[in-house]
């Protein structure tokens, strides 16, 4: 995990740096002043027992990979050289299912995870094209749930999230662009439950990709 870790921090820098024109007419335009990001989402949760036992389920039942989307503003109030300080926020919702398995006595289960944060992150690159490494630090709500039961207090508590990644963004019309982005979530422990642990401390990776509209 921290091979992956520092190779996707260090992938956006790098090709941020090997993407700048060698020669240009017009100087480039700077990077913003404003970025609005659409994509989809692609989370891999965890199977981890201890995460399972927390909900009172099956390891088995713990739905893995899903879909979901995320959107996030971002704005650029400064730049140093090389490089442009941006702050901004996201929003994400992901979310998976299990089907159910009769035959293993296993239950359909949903996970959705819902987190809001600000951000803050480094930009390399000029107005046309740049990548970026942020961090961000908020809350998330991270429900577990078998398919007709409700929801317990260790779904609806809001958990400390520390999220860290990079991405880039190409524009090949002026305002509208692509982006990718890869992202790891850190989610602090839950509390102690009157029948059970609380949810472990967890980091997952979530890859998203859309578009850019500046």
């Amino acid at each position: 995990m921290r091979r992956s870790a520092v190779f996707a921090l260090y992938l956006p820098m790098l090709m941020g740096l090997l993407g700048r024109p060698v020669a240009a007419q017009d100087a480039p335009r700077r990077i913003g002043p404003v970025v609005v990001d659409v994509r989809g989402s692609f989370p891999a949760f965890p199977n981890d027992p201890a995460l399972a036992e927390s909900r009172g389920l099956d390891v088995r039942e713990l739905p893995g990979r899903g879909l979901g989307a995320d959107a996030g503003i971002h704005v650029y109030v400064a730049r140093w050289k090389a490089v442009t300080l941006g702050i901004g926020g996201q929003v994400t919702i992901v979310q998976a299912g299990f089907a159910a398995v009769p035959a293993a006595e296993l239950r359909a289960v949903t996970e959705r995870l819902t987190s809001m944060a600000p951000h803050l992150s480094l930009n390399f690159g000029t107005g046309d094209g740049w990548s970026y490494l942020s961090v961000a630090r908020g809350t998330s709500a991270w429900s577990i749930v078998p398919d007709g039961s409700p929801s317990t207090p260790a779904d609806r508590e809001r958990l400390r999230t520390f999220s860290y990644g990079g991405g880039a963004r190409w524009f090949s019309k002026r305002h509208v662009g692509f982006t990718f982005d890869i992202r790891f979530h850190e989610v602090a422990p839950g509390s102690l439950q009157p029948d059970r642990p609380g949810s472990p401390r967890t980091t997952f990776v979530v890859l998203s990709a859309g578009m850019s509209i500046k």
